[in-house]
This record gives C-alpha cells, sequence and structure tokens, in this order.
C-alpha cells in the first residue's frame, strides 16, 4: 500500500499546529499587506491580519509561488509515495490551476484535487482524504472520489459591513453606500464556483434566520437529510467568535443530533467581506 501525504494550503483554515494533530501538511497563502510579503499561519496571525485590514492597510491576497508549490511537493515525497493536494477552489483563485500543471512533471505521484471548496468545506474535505488513505485508497482514488463529490457541500455569509466588498471593487460605491444607509446584512453564498449574492436582511436575526432556511431547504432537497443525518455542519466567523457561539446554540436546537463545529474563516475570505461575518456551512460526510 503506498504511503500518502494529505497537503493543502491554509485556505482550508487549517494552522500549522493543526495540520500536526491531524497528520497532515499545510502550504502558507501569502498577503501582500502595504508592498511587504506575509504568510498565513507564519508571521500573519488573524488578530494581526483584524489589526492591519482594520487599520485600513492596502491588503491583497496570491498564490504561492510556482517554486514554493514544487519545494513542499519535493519534501513530501522524500518521505511518502504519493501527494493527494487540496488547494482552494479553482473558481476563486488560479492556484489550482497553476498546481494542476505542475503535477504533469510528477508522473502521477503528486495528484491535484479541483473539488473546489473553500475554508470549513476544504478543511472537511482534507480529513476526509486522511480517512479515505487509511482505507487504502491510493492518491489518484482519493482524487476522483473528492472530484465526484465536490458539490456536497454549502456555505452562506452573512456580512457585517459592505465596505469591504466595495473596497475590493466587487460591488459599485453607489450600491455599498444603499446599503449601508439602509442598514442591510446581505447575505452570500458559495455554492463550489464562487462568492455570490444570495439574499438581502435588513437585521442580523433576519439573516440568521434566511440562512437557517436556506441550510434547512438544502438538507432536505439537495442532501435527503433533513434532520442532518450524515451531514457535517459547521459555523465560521470573521475576527469576533462570540456571536458565533450563540448561533450554535440556535442550531442547536434544530439540529440536536450534529455536533457543530466553529472555526474562523480563512483570511482569503476575510479580506474580501470584513471583520463581523457569520456563516453557516455543510459537507455530506463520508458513506459508512
Amino acid at each position: 500500500m503506498s504511503k500518502i501525504a494529505v497537503a493543502t494550503d491554509s485556505n482550508s483554515g487549517i494552522t500549522q499546529e493543526q495540520a500536526k494533530e491531524y497528520g497532515v501538511y499545510v502550504i502558507p497563502m501569502p498577503f501582500f499587506i502595504d508592498g511587504e510579503t506575509y504568510y498565513e499561519g507564519i508571521n500573519l496571525t488573524q488578530e494581526q491580519f483584524y489589526e492591519k485590514l482594520e487599520g485600513n492597510a492596502e491588503i491583497s491576497t496570491s498564490m504561492p509561488a510556482v517554486g514554493d508549490v514544487t519545494d513542499f511537493w519535493d519534501k513530501l515525497l522524500q518521505e511518502y509515495d504519493e501527494v493527494v493536494y487540496i488547494p482552494m477552489s479553482s473558481g476563486l483563485s488560479s492556484s489550482c490551476e497553476t498546481a494542476i500543471m505542475l503535477s504533469q512533471d510528477y508522473e502521477g505521484k503528486v495528484q491535484v484535487v479541483n473539488n473546489q471548496r473553500i475554508s470549513v468545506t476544504q478543511k472537511q474535505s482534507v480529513l476526509d482524504a486522511v480517512e479515505l488513505a487509511k482505507k487504502g485508497m491510493n492518491a489518484e482514488q482519493i482524487k476522483e472520489y473528492l472530484e465526484k463529490v465536490k458539490f456536497d457541500s454549502s456555505i452562506y455569509i452573512m456580512l457585517d459591513t459592505l465596505y469591504y466588498l466595495k473596497k475590493g471593487g466587487r460591488i459599485t460605491p453607489a450600491a455599498a453606500a444603499l446599503g449601508t444607509l439602509l442598514k442591510l446584512k446581505p447575505v452570500l453564498q458559495i455554492q463550489g464556483e464562487k462568492l455570490d449574492a444570495f439574499a438581502k436582511a435588513r437585521t442580523v436575526k433576519q439573516a440568521k434566520s434566511i440562512m437557517l432556511d436556506a441550510m434547512a431547504k438544502d438538507f432536505k432537497e439537495r442532501f435527503q437529510a433533513e434532520d442532518g443525518t450524515g451531514m457535517h455542519l459547521f459555523i465560521a466567523y470573521t475576527k469576533d467568535i462570540e456571536p458565533a457561539i450563540e448561533f450554535r446554540e440556535m442550531l442547536k436546537e434544530h439540529y440536536p443530533k450534529l455536533e457543530i463545529e466553529i472555526d474562523p474563516l480563512s483570511l482569503s475570505i476575510s479580506c474580501h467581506i470584513g471583520p463581523g461575518a457569520l456563516a453557516i456551512a455543510c459537507s455530506k460526510s463520508l458513506p459508512e
């Protein structure tokens, strides 16, 4: 049986400490902040990131340098026979396509998974890959499985502010001004490909209700799991964990059988949506 390394990038939200605990490997994503390069989880913590973001620093995301990716894989292949590499969704970054191109020089030893997830759902794909390797699947089989089930996940995100979407050019200044004036709490969605508008709410309470209803509809209609059986359920947040803890109590009433994990949203999303966001996400469990 092949000795398989499961690897990902820090868009999964997996920290370097967690990676050791899970037995996986994480390449840190680079950020350019006021002209300097920082690496998520190496010399840039969540706290430092929000301090700079709220201090109006110029922040942009980037993908890992080609040499950093190949060096990362080469090092793993000194110890393992094969690598399963799970980067962020190809719909949100070109880093996945670049990795697929680079992997062609590795004669099948590096399998890049384009399973179109990010943050908590990407993290679950990584943990699923570990389980599949334990069950005896090789790297190519793991890739095929994860790509087959890539749309068996869902994310809804409530924003606290439109400022960062406007700053990043994702909405017009006029739309942002109107939304701010009306005190709108927009709800966005990630269904594989990219971040899209989903609904507009006037209050946090209404936004939570919209997200709960959307997830209940997905459970019932997309996943045939009305009570949550066979599903993972997550809450994610930017900067402040307290609203996430409160939201979990609300969710527990609807899905008492499920363990609901709380994780910070990865910084690559936070960069575009700002602090104070709250998200609910799910993915289908591995079959027994």
